[in-house]
């Protein structure tokens, strides 16, 4: 079944959720996932069965997680755990990316363009970058795949691009197949061109956005975890004809997605 986009945060239109069973094998599987380096850690999370693509397996091994969290914490990078970097915010656990990867992988492809809403330490908006960079097969002119990160705490926009570079992707930030951008993703700026392919958001909504809705190409698909006590998954996708059909997948636990006044309120920086 399907919906009009603009009742589309209202209503539960098919389900798509994992039993206890399949949840909890996940989690044992996630904590038998820990590596001493980067590219033991993602093979594990492979051989776990916490990710089946080959095109998810080479793009996560390319981007070092340890580069993306505070030195304090680098020790720790290769554990399947999330991890604070800082101001309220968190890097998901590795197997959490895979996931969040697998479901999106259809509509990642070359010359496609993909927003992160909190986008955090970088980390995702480089495994985006590196699964649909290049142009897109027979388009002319030649469209290049672009990844926009939308982080609203300013050290850690900042923070982002310092660790990309530090992951090699300078020359990518240069020539504008990546950036990052400070400001409230709840609602992105229209003169960034809109008709997301994919929309990632890295935290909890207390509904889906209607901002994020309209900016959803047809077609495109977002992964967005939504709810405030009770979260879960949701997985939407925008059809051709405009028409939206969401499905909530499994629950999670996620920062909320709210206001940088609100995130940065009780924290001790």
């Amino acid at each position: 079944m399907r919906i009009n986009a603009h009742c589309a945060h209202k209503k539960l239109i098919g389900h798509k959720q994992y039993s206890v069973a399949d949840i909890i094998e996940r989690i044992a599987m996630a904590w038998r996932s820990h590596g001493a380096t980067n590219n033991e850690l993602v093979q594990n999370l492979f051989n776990n069965g916490l990710m089946k693509s080959p095109r998810v397996l080479e793009a996560m091994k390319k981007v070092d997680r340890a580069n993306y969290l505070p030195s304090g914490a680098r020790q720790d990078a290769y554990q399947d755990r999330p991890q604070s970097i800082g101001f309220g915010a968190t890097i998901s656990a590795p197997h959490m990316h895979a996931n969040a990867l697998e479901n999106l992988l259809p509509f990642l492809k070359p010359g496609a363009r993909v927003l992160d809403v909190g986008s955090g330490s970088g980390y995702m908006v480089a495994c985006f970058h590196h699964l649909v960079k290049g142009p897109a097969p027979g388009s002319s002119p030649p469209a290049i795949g672009f990844v926009l990160g939308i982080e609203h705490i300013s050290e850690l926009a900042r923070q982002s691009i310092d660790n990309l570079k530090k992951d090699g992707l300078g020359p990518s930030l240069e020539n504008s197949e990546i950036n990052v951008f400070n400001e409230d993703g709840r609602d992105p700026d229209p003169r960034h061109g809109g008709a997301w392919d994919v929309i990632h958001v890295g935290a909890a909504a207390p509904t889906i956005p209607d901002a994020l809705l309209y900016q959803l190409n047809t077609p495109g698909r977002m992964f967005i975890p939504v709810g405030e006590d009770d979260q879960a998954i949701y997985q939407i996708d925008k059809h051709e004809d405009g028409s939206i059909t969401q499905h909530k997948l499994y629950g999670v636990r996620y920062v909320p997605l709210t206001s940088q006044e609100t995130q940065l309120k009780s924290v001790d920086l």
